[in-house]
């Protein structure tokens, strides 16, 4: 079940729907960031800044796995946050992570 969520990341990331590093606090800022994913084990400073964000911005956050993780979704290296700029990405991706924690 979880890794269905790393698969939809991975399909969004290649349908350039993602943003990364210093692009997503430009995109929650902007309104573009339709939900934000952020690895468990991010640094205090990097989880505040990017929380408080979402917060004043009413981006959906979800706090995912480890970095190491979510860097492998996308083929990627040391990545502690992803945005997701596509409704109907971001709508799944919730569900998905959602539904997982429930059950």
């Amino acid at each position: 079940m979880k890794n269905n969520y790393l698969n939809m990341i991975g399909l969004a990331y290649s349908a350039r729907k993602c943003s990364l590093g210093e692009e997503v606090v430009k995109d929650i800022k902007k309104k573009r960031a339709k939900l934000v994913l952020l690895a468990n084990n991010t640094g205090p400073q990097t989880r505040k800044k990017i929380t408080d964000k979402c917060n004043t911005y009413e981006v959906p956050l979800r706090i995912v796995d480890d970095k190491e993780t979510l860097s492998n979704a996308i083929g990627k290296s040391e990545r502690v946050a992803i945005a997701i700029l596509d409704a109907g990405f971001a709508a799944k991706i919730k569900s998905l992570l959602d539904n997982s924690i429930r059950g």
